[in-house]
């Protein structure tokens, strides 16, 4: 899979990054633009990281990350504490499985929103992960967990 369309059909034309909609029809030196991110920063390349999947990206998204990690920030609307960074963690539950904490929250219905938002996100970040989410009460706040 090689074509900018084909990756952005596979993709759904969302940034893989911003998790916004990707026009194909606006231009490729649009920063709103398609194009193809190989989730492979400069110094990663260097090290002869494994090969990823191509993935769709904003031209503003991905030159944005240039030789810095990828990152997918939490939704504005949610209300966590000490989030972790997503790339990363997601990486680890891909490579290692098991467990992951993602982030605190104040009350269950945060922590159900949170979760929610965050099994969907992942499910667009990694298609080939599959995970289950868990909610953790404890010390008057909620855990937020994935196990893949």
């Amino acid at each position: 899979m090689n074509s900018l369309d084909e990756i952005g059909r596979a993709d759904g034309w969302r940034c893989w990054l911003c998790d916004a909609a990707v026009d194909p029809d606006m231009s490729v030196n649009d920063p709103r633009g398609p194009s193809i991110d190989s989730r492979t920063t400069r110094s990663k390349a260097k090290k002869k990281a494994k090969p990823v999947e191509p993935r769709l990206a904003h031209r503003g998204c991905n030159t944005g990350k240039g030789a810095t990690e990828a990152v997918v920030p939490w939704a504005d609307h949610l209300f966590v504490v000490d989030p972790v960074p997503i790339i990363p963690a997601v990486d680890r539950l891909s490579r290692k499985g098991g467990r992951e904490i993602f982030a605190r929250c104040p009350d269950e219905v945060d922590a159900k929103e949170a979760v929610e938002w965050l099994v969907d996100r992942v499910s667009r970040l990694d298609p080939d992960l599959t995970v289950t989410a868990e909610i953790e009460p404890g010390g008057g706040q909620y855990m937020i967990a994935l196990r893949a």
